[in-house]
């Protein structure tokens, strides 16, 4: 592939080098002017570092088949970012790698601004770094007075800055700073930085605990602002000397620090507008705005040519070129696991947390990364010898970009296009035949991880009442309830749990209100006394969240919840957001028989077949419209990667039982046939360790029954004659005979078919023992019942039951999402 193909936007080094070299001139030349309207010492010492420097060698470029990746594969870049462009995601963007050492990507795409007038983005765009700044600047300055014997992880900060030392904060050390455990609030009072930075800070200096110190990761800028503060106390420098003189200007990165001039500044990529100016070159985040534009968490500005050479650095166990940045230990230190309360973090890096859905899916344990809020990601992972960059202005032009996902996925396709050692590859005509994007197996995201993703925006300022289960998991099977928790900005005020409870352990009639131990929350349980969200829990809140996993069957009760709840909020006018979720058992199969209007009840909430084949986002959709809840604020956050004929085992999502008695997939499969019979005397399984995948009754006999059900020939199941004694629930601890239903082709399986197959077999075999009446409880379909009841053929009950399917089908068509 020609170089130009693969580094866009580029000059030849000796040609840029040369460039480089006649800027320094005039630099010095303007030297004099600046300094007279800038009286801060670091800005001569910057330019002159510029200067100096200004022939530093970067990261070496090679092709990607030279070092054993796949162009071809590399090339599915583009569509992903065009995507994201013409979604709005972000006006352009920047996108690097590296691998063994060489920069094997470097792109630029899109605009840097649409606003004052459109500027395309160019691989040399300054960008606003904005949380990057926490581990490359911040930690690695903390690193570095760790090897000088200056600090210690386990010092107090209070020993460091006496004045912190007040309000339950006199325990804190350093290492919890560095992982977001010192128990500080996420972000203090913008007007507390309104009178400078002396005053700033001694505002910090008395902030009160946010939650106990050590207890549980909450991120923190404040904590951030503080570790800068140390580096300033114990250096006698600020942050942004002693980075240049420790970090940037030893490895040559003359483009990297905070509050970038002239030249530099007029490359940046410009963000929103801050009173009625648009922001290019000047930190976007108004805290580190207010603190003259250099802090601790926010504030850096770089490219993706300086940032690659901090990664390789990162790489090479603190060394680059010849420069000791870090000794190999203390950079192996820094990027060690550090378990907290939702997952795993290094010393100032992400590794595994809420944080991290702009991690690559195949990247190895060992990667640690981070990403800014302006919209810049980078990920360095040396099981892999890899870096990739991903540096955007997503703010620009009014703040609702999104790039998180887009960045992770991009990762994906890096760090998948590794191939085998590069002298065994075949020629690079071969690299035309790789797998299609489709093909690489991106996982699905959950509405939660999209909001996550958005960093949280729809929940911003907002009080939140939840409604959730143990179910609400995102990809790094972190549970919403600390993540909204701990999440900036957002205040989740109280919780709301469905049957079964928060945790999903309670099998009882009902449940009552309790408090939640991790966050000491309210739960207000919607299965008891109530079904339906209070005026009174309502009154103090802004909006409702749902997040629960449904099964995709109309009996099972967390819909319901979620109808009521709708209701609720609608009565309020409130705001209800729902976090969808796949439909487990797949969104292309309508079956089962329509629920009549007269049977409609807590477990049969609105008007659906057995099988809707819909998800919960889906289905809040209809809801509003069909009940006339005009006054509702419905908002659903979408379900991504996931088509309607995948099943949760096609998803890479984790399989969490969504209630006691629904262990795996295969029983949800069989739930909607299996689950009509639990209200008759029939045992469906509860009390065994195989619920809804055996049925059976002391009264059954097992060959007989087994028989005449395999004599029936059902597409794509098989029954097996099975003698078990439940534990609980229904026959408990009697001798119970019945089959176990094996699912041997679910391409052809119909449940409703295969349970209304058992539903007439014992109604015809069994007809004085089974207790029929009792199966129009759950099938709500008087007719079907009927035909079930007179002992009609199953073919004809069939019939009956797919009447107004068609008509449901074109109902739902309005609602669907994906």
């Amino acid at each position: 592939m020609p170089t130009g193909r693969m580094f866009s936007n580029s000059f030849s080094f000796k040609f840029a080098d040369s460039m480089r070299i006649l800027s320094c001139l005039v630099k010095l030349v303007m030297n004099s002017i600046l300094t007279a309207k800038r009286s801060s010492g670091w800005l001569v010492l910057w330019l002159f570092g510029l200067c100096v420097l200004s022939t530093a060698e970067r990261l070496p470029r090679a092709e990607p088949k030279t070092v054993g990746m796949s162009s071809a594969h590399l090339e599915l870049i583009d569509s992903l970012v065009a995507e994201g462009i013409k979604d709005g995601k972000m006006p352009g963007c920047v996108v690097a790698a590296g691998h063994k050492g060489k920069l094997v990507f470097l792109k630029a795409y899109g605009n840097r601004s649409l606003f004052p007038i459109p500027v395309p983005m160019k691989i040399d765009t300054v960008f606003d770094m904005a949380s990057i700044t926490k581990p490359v600047v911040t930690a690695t300055s903390i690193m570095v007075l760790l090897e000088q014997g200056k600090i210690r992880l386990r010092d107090r900060v209070s020993k460091l800055i006496p004045e912190f030392g007040v309000n339950g904060k006199q325990d804190i050390t350093v290492e919890q700073l560095l992982t977001h455990q010192g128990g500080l609030i996420p972000d203090n009072a913008l007007k507390d930085y309104l009178d400078g930075k002396e005053e700033a800070m001694k505002r910090i200096y008395s902030l009160p605990t946010y939650v106990e110190p050590g207890s549980k990761f909450v991120y923190t800028d404040v904590g951030f602002i503080l570790l800068a503060d140390i580096v300033e106390r114990l250096s006698g420098e600020h942050i942004h000397d002693f980075s240049q003189r420790y970090i940037f200007r030893p490895l040559g990165m003359e483009e990297t620090g905070y509050n970038p001039i002239n030249g530099l500044q007029i490359r940046a990529a410009v963000t929103e507008k801050r009173n009625g100016s648009w922001i290019e070159g000047e930190v976007h985040d108004p805290r580190a705005y207010a603190l003259d534009g250099i802090a601790g968490h926010a504030g850096l500005f770089s490219t993706a040519e300086d940032m690659a050479v901090y990664a390789q650095m990162m790489l090479q166990r603190g060394s680059y070129n010849g420069k000791q940045i870090l000794n190999p230990q203390t950079a192996r230190l820094m990027t060690t696991d550090y378990p907290v309360s939702s997952g795993i973090r290094g010393l100032g890096w992400d590794k595994r947390t809420g944080f991290s859905s702009n991690r690559g899916e195949v990247l190895t344990d060992l990667a640690f990364g981070h990403g800014g809020f302006t919209g810049t990601v980078l990920w360095i992972d040396p099981g892999l010898d890899l870096f990739y960059l991903f540096l955007s202005n997503r703010v620009h032009p009014d703040g609702k970009g999104s790039v998180n996902h887009l960045a992770g996925r991009i990762g994906t396709v890096i760090a998948s296009s590794i191939r085998s050692g590069h002298e065994t590859l075949q020629p690079e005509v071969r690299d035309a035949e790789d797998s299609p994007i489709q093909e690489l197996g991106f996982d699905c995201l959950t509405g939660l991880d999209v909001l996550q993703r958005g960093g949280f925006e729809l929940l911003r300022g907002k009080r939140v009442g939840l409604i959730t289960n143990h179910t609400a998991l995102d990809r790094e099977v972190d549970w919403i309830v600390p993540i909204l928790h701990e999440a900036i900005k957002v205040d989740l005020s109280a919780l709301f749990s469905p049957e079964h409870g928060l945790r999903g352990r309670l099998d009882i009639p009902e449940i009552a209100d309790e408090q939640e131990s991790q966050t000491g929350l309210k739960i207000y349980s919607l299965y008891g006394e109530n079904r339906k969200p209070s005026a009174d829990q309502l009154k103090d809140l802004d909006c409702l969240v749902f997040d629960i996993q449904d099964i995709g069957t109309r009996f099972y009760t967390y819909i319901s919840t979620m109808g009521l709840a709708m209701q609720a909020a609608n009565e309020e006018g409130m705001e209800f957001i729902v976090l969808d979720r796949p439909n487990p058992i797949g969104g292309d199969v309508v079956a089962g028989p329509m629920i009549d209007d007269d049977k409609l009840s807590f477990v049969g909430f609105h008007s659906l077949p057995v099988r809707h084949g819909m998800t919960v986002g889906e289905l809040s959709q209809m809801f509003a419209a069909e009940l006339g809840l005009s006054k509702l604020k419905l908002r659903v956050v979408e379900v991504e990667n996931w088509d309607r004929k995948q099943t949760l085992d096609q998803t890479g999502l984790l399989w969490t039982n969504p209630s006691p008695n629904m262990r795996n997939l295969n029983q949800a499969l069989l739930y909607p046939g299996i689950g009509l019979l639990e209200t008759t005397n029939v045992s469906v399984g509860r009390g065994t360790d195989t619920p809804f995948e055996i049925i059976g009754a002391p009264w059954i006999d097992a060959i007989k029954l087994s028989k005449s059900l395999n004599r029936m020939k059902l597409p794509g199941v098989t029954f097996v004659p099975r003698r078990f004694v439940p534990e609980s629930s229904k026959f408990a601890n009697e001798s119970c005979e019945g089959v176990n239903v094996l699912i041997t082709d679910r391409n052809v399986f119909e449940p409703i078919k295969t349970g209304l197959a058992i539903a007439t077999t014992l109604r015809t075999e069994y007809s004085d023992s089974w207790e029929v009446d009792r199966y129009l409880r759950l099938l709500g379909n008087q007719q079907v019942f009927e035909a079930v009841k007179k002992g009609d053929s199953l073919d004809e009950i069939m019939l009956k039951s797919r009447a107004s399917l068609n008509a449901f089908r074109v109902r739902r068509e309005p609602f669907l999402l994906y």
